[in-house]
């Protein structure tokens, strides 16, 4: 789907995210750590975007720059086409209620002194002006989708297991009938006989409640499950971004060829060689001139070590940042 045709909710123009890097006696800045470095794509209304990548590519600071969680050091997000770079606190506070934000560990994003009366009406207080019948049923029904119980309302996060963690994270952060959420690895914390239940929850509602998503997960498994389109991320930026079916079954870039290599497969019929890459990833506080995997690429050449790649349409909604792109089949 051409972007023309596509209805865009989120629209995220080369953003950047630095970190200072501070040394001696009066905490003198000295350098920066490139967290994200010049990242572009846009989500549609009801689409599920996911980031994908290695521990430590940007993935998790690019979903928390979004929402302005972490102050953005350059570029622009827009979502409904306002700019939310250019909000000030309050603004921004009024349109926290349509942007959350669901993170990757349930037991230290509950406060652990509030009930989960407490901790899902709270928002609705923040937010809206409702009677105590109507915060009543907001809340109960909220409880209801999610699969829980009126008579565990009183109760608090340590009387709860991971996973009911997480539906009582995933709750809070949908009471307030929002149109984007970012998910940060949100099943990463949980037993793997959990996981399922949760992604299954987080699909069916997203469905109910015309939900657009950015899915962040470093499971290629639970990506392909869950997601209409893919950015694939490396040292803070996307290596390649496109639908996510096309994507698994055509990578363009090597570094996501490598990735998808090592991805189990079941089908004895659809088991390619495992891509090693040679090396380790840079470091963000000195990245690599030129793209910024030609450090283990195997495809390597001097253009690559000059200039970085920009991504480029290859196929429709395709798009890959590669100076010589190796096909995938």
């Amino acid at each position: 789907m051409s972007e023309q045709k596509r209805d865009i909710l989120l629209d995220v123009r080369h953003l950047q995210v630095y970190f200072p890097i501070k040394s001696g006696l009066f905490k003198k800045v000295v350098g920066h750590v490139h967290a994200v470095e010049d990242v572009s794509f846009t989500v549609a209304r009801r689409e599920v975007f996911a980031l994908v990548g290695e521990s430590g590519c940007g993935k998790s600071t690019t979903g928390s720059a979004i929402l302005r969680l972490i102050e953005p050091t350059g570029g622009e997000v827009y979502f409904d086409g306002e700019n939310l770079s250019a909000l000030n606190e309050e603004q921004l506070r009024l349109k926290r209620r349509d942007m959350q934000f669901i993170f990757q560990n349930p037991y230290a994003s509950l406060n652990p002194r509030m009930n989960v009366w407490q901790l899902l009406s709270e928002p609705l207080k923040v937010h809206f002006t409702l009677s105590p019948e109507e915060l009543k049923n907001r809340v109960e029904e909220m409880l209801a989708r999610i699969g829980m119980t009126p008579d565990q309302l009183w109760r608090y996060p340590h009387q709860f297991s991971g996973g009911q963690k997480q539906r009582i994270s995933i709750a809070r952060a949908l009471i307030t009938h929002p149109s984007f959420v970012v998910a940060d690895e949100p099943v990463s914390a949980l037993d793997v006989s959990i996981q399922a239940q949760i992604l299954n929850l987080m699909m069916e509602l997203q469905q109910e409640m015309e939900l657009s998503l950015v899915f962040i997960s470093h499971d290629l498994n639970v990506v392909r499950h869950i997601s209409n389109r893919v950015g694939v991320m490396y040292l803070g930026s996307l290596m390649e971004t496109g639908n996510t079916e096309e994507v698994y079954r055509h990578p363009a870039h090597p570094y996501t060829q490598a990735l998808l290599s090592a991805v189990p497969s079941h089908d004895p019929a659809n088991k390619s060689k495992h891509i090693v890459l040679e090396g380790d990833v840079p470091n963000p506080a000195s990245p690599p001139t030129g793209c910024p995997f030609h450090t283990r690429c195997a495809y390597c050449t001097e253009e690559c070590r000059q200039a970085k790649p920009q991504l480029r349409e290859i196929a429709p909604d395709h798009y890959a940042a590669c100076h010589h792109m190796i096909k995938g089949d």
